[in-house]
């Protein structure tokens, strides 16, 4: 809540405002809320009941869960060849609510600046996997939070 002048009737009043919503892509995500967005649990409506593969080629992370908010009778979800050779009969899952979110959260320890090298650290190997060192999926807490 901020006071603001009326410049029309000259009078003070209290603001009111709110963010209803973000536009923004994976690196927006983990910049404005902290979620990790560079491990195999980087889809935020999955969280943490995920399965991910590893592409051979890229490196990078793909989620075949995603066939399971289809229609239950949707032919993706029995198309073994298309995708990973498996059937998915899996249901969508519920929607985290803010007071899980605030519970995996509550207990984060943020510390700014740049944190100490370590020796596995100091020196940039090529091939090394900077994201498996980092298991903690929240980096911090949102001010949105």
């Amino acid at each position: 809540m901020v006071s603001k002048l009326d410049s029309y009737g000259n009078e003070v009043f209290d603001m009111h405002a709110a963010i209803l919503w973000t536009i923004s892509d994976f690196p927006g995500l983990e910049t404005l809320f902290g979620w990790n967005t560079h491990t195999g649990l980087a889809c935020p409506r999955c969280s943490f009941d995920t399965t991910p593969k590893k592409l051979i080629k890229g490196g990078k992370f793909c989620f075949m869960s995603h066939r399971r908010w289809l229609d239950g009778r949707h032919r993706f979800r029995l198309a073994r060849i298309r995708f990973d050779g498996t059937i998915e009969n899996r249901n969508p899952r519920l929607a985290v609510s803010g007071y899980d979110v605030l519970q995996q959260v509550q207990n984060l320890n943020v510390e700014f600046g740049k944190e100490p090298l370590l020796e596995e650290r100091a020196k940039r190997h090529q091939g090394v996997n900077h994201a498996k060192l980092d298991t903690q999926q929240w980096r911090k807490k949102s001010i949105f939070f």
